[in-house]
């Protein structure tokens, strides 16, 4: 199986809307129609969909927010595609271009803080956790280059 990240576009957006996480995850991820929405009428947004082969699988979404830092806003994986290795695979593949823009010193994620999965996960690659967000509401961590 290939793992990709592919550019959304009028020929997948519809794909990449229609995917799901579990009933149980809902509450943790944002509804991925309404982030491509946010994505068009905001500069500075980059989306991604995961793809396993030729297949949507997944969706990432992150932010330029200064010359320095980028933060990691969306990061889901379908219902049917999770446990299979696809979001390290795609995480790793982001991350790697995220890196690639000049004079980046920072990569932040946030997540929710009763979420012990996500704080493992994203550990394996380097986050630190650095204190709740401005509302208290998630836990942020981030990779200082």
């Amino acid at each position: 199986m290939e793992i990709s990240l592919q550019e959304i576009t009028k020929d997948n957006y519809e794909a990449v809307c229609d995917l799901d996480v579990k009933k149980e995850q809902e509450e943790l991820v944002a509804c991925n129609m309404w982030s491509l929405v946010e994505s068009m009428f905001n500069d500075g947004y980059v989306t991604r969909a995961i793809y396993a082969d030729n297949e949507a699988v997944g969706f990432l979404m992150w932010v330029k927010e200064s010359l320095h830092k980028v933060s990691i806003w969306r990061f889901m994986v379908d219902q049917n595609h999770q446990q299979k290795g696809i979001g390290r695979v795609a995480l790793k593949l982001a991350l790697r271009e995220i890196r690639t823009y000049q004079d980046l010193k920072e990569i932040e994620i946030c997540y929710m803080p009763h979420n012990p999965v996500a704080k493992a996960f994203y550990a394996s690659f380097g986050f630190v956790e650095i204190g709740m967000d401005e509302a208290d509401e998630e836990m942020l961590a981030s990779i200082k280059l």
